[in-house]
């Protein structure tokens, strides 16, 4: 059970992630919006750091996820490299182009999005209508069926019928 600051404070986070999202995309949100600036605005060499931070800290965070936006707008810029990804084609996404970004950030990318999909206090319960949170849960189920490694293409076993 919350005590009475604790409810405060997360009804005080609520309201101000509600007030800061205007669509489910994953650069519709203010923190995102911001994330993707703070890429735009640093140097080119640097971007990978800071997608990959952002990843490794949601993933090892304990209690409220407070990157979780900024980590599924990492993760989409991640997809969007990926062979069935879609680009990012928002304006509030980042206006320089990513570098080609190392293939383990695909799974590190999936692992952040789990963390966030099975925290139900955090970004999923933020949703006041139920049809905007199932549109952002299958965005972030798109994003993980994009980022999943793909099967392995030798077979393991030789099956005879």
């Amino acid at each position: 059970m919350l005590s009475v600051p604790d409810a405060r404070i997360r009804a005080t986070i609520r309201k101000e992630i509600s007030m800061g999202t205007w669509d489910t995309g994953p650069f519709d949100n203010d923190t995102a919006a911001d994330f993707a600036n703070a890429l735009d605005e640093a140097e080119p060499e640097a971007r990978e750091a800071l997608i990959r931070g952002v990843l490794v800290r949601t993933i090892d965070a304990t209690g409220y996820l407070t990157e979780a936006e900024e980590a599924v707008a990492a993760a989409a810029l991640i997809a969007a490299q990926c062979p069935e990804g879609d680009p990012v084609d928002t304006p509030y996404g980042p206006e320089t182009p990513m570098p080609l970004f190392p293939s383990d950030l695909r799974a590190l990318a999936d692992e952040a999005l789990a963390r966030i999909v099975g925290d139900e206090d955090g970004l999923a319960s933020n949703w006041v209508n139920p049809e905007d949170w199932k549109q952002w849960r299958a965005i972030l189920t798109r994003l993980r069926a994009v980022l999943a490694p793909p099967p392995p293409s030798i077979a393991l076993f030789d099956v005879q019928p």
